[in-house]
C-alpha cells in the first residue's frame, strides 16, 4: 500500500473565546466553496464521548470493540481507541486517506508548525505564541505587534482562506 500524499496542516490557535470556531468555520466554508476537501481536527486534552450514552454503538464500546462504526446512507462515523494520543502528521496522513486536500485544526497550540493565531482584544491583549510561530494573526487589537506577520480582521474569512490558497494549496486541486 503506497504512503498517503502529505497535505498541509494549518492550526488555528488563540485563547478560549477568542474567535477560533468562528474562524475555521468560516474559512473551511470558503475553501470548501473552492473545490477543496478540507478535514478539521479538534484538539481536546481529555477524553471526549461523542457517542450518546444507551446507543447500539456507545454500547458497541463499552463492550470493548477497539473500532465501532456507525453507516448510513451520507455518513460513516469511525471511533477508535488509541495506545497514544496520534501526532499531527499521523492524524494528516488519515485525513489524505481520505482524499483531503487540508487538514484545519483547532488548539494544538503546543505543537503546532503552522499556526494562525486569534486574537481578540475583549479577551486579551498578549498573544499565546511568539510572533515568529505564527504564519497570521487575526486579530482586532491594533497593539498587537508580530513584525513581518500578516494581519487579518477577525471577520475577514475570505482573506484568511485567501492566504491559505496562496501559501499552502498551490496547485491542490491540480494534482500538483
Amino acid at each position: 500500500m503506497d504512503a498517503p500524499r502529505r497535505i498541509p496542516i494549518v492550526s488555528i490557535v488563540g485563547k478560549s473565546d477568542a474567535g477560533k470556531t468562528t474562524l475555521l468555520e468560516g474559512v473551511v466554508s470558503e475553501l470548501v466553496a473552492r473545490g477543496y476537501a478540507v478535514a478539521t481536527c479538534k484538539h481536546h486534552a481529555h477524553e471526549v464521548d461523542i457517542d450518546v450514552p444507551g446507543k447500539d454503538s456507545w454500547r458497541h464500546a463499552r463492550a470493548g470493540a477497539r473500532v465501532v462504526m456507525v453507516a448510513s446512507p451520507s455518513q460513516l462515523v469511525t471511533i477508535r481507541r488509541l495506545e497514544r494520543e496520534l501526532d499531527l502528521d499521523e492524524i494528516a496522513a488519515e485525513a489524505a486517506r481520505a482524499g483531503c486536500d487540508v487538514l484545519v485544526t483547532e488548539g494544538f497550540k503546543r505543537v503546532a508548525t503552522v499556526r494562525i493565531e486569534v486574537a481578540r482584544r475583549a479577551r486579551s491583549r498578549e498573544l499565546i505564541s511568539e510572533p515568529h510561530e505564527l504564519v497570521a494573526l487575526v486579530t482586532d487589537d491594533e497593539s498587537i505587534e508580530a513584525p513581518g506577520v500578516p494581519r487579518f480582521a477577525l471577520d475577514d474569512h475570505r482573506g484568511v482562506a485567501d492566504f491559505v490558497e496562496r501559501t499552502f494549496l498551490k496547485g491542490a486541486r491540480d494534482g500538483d
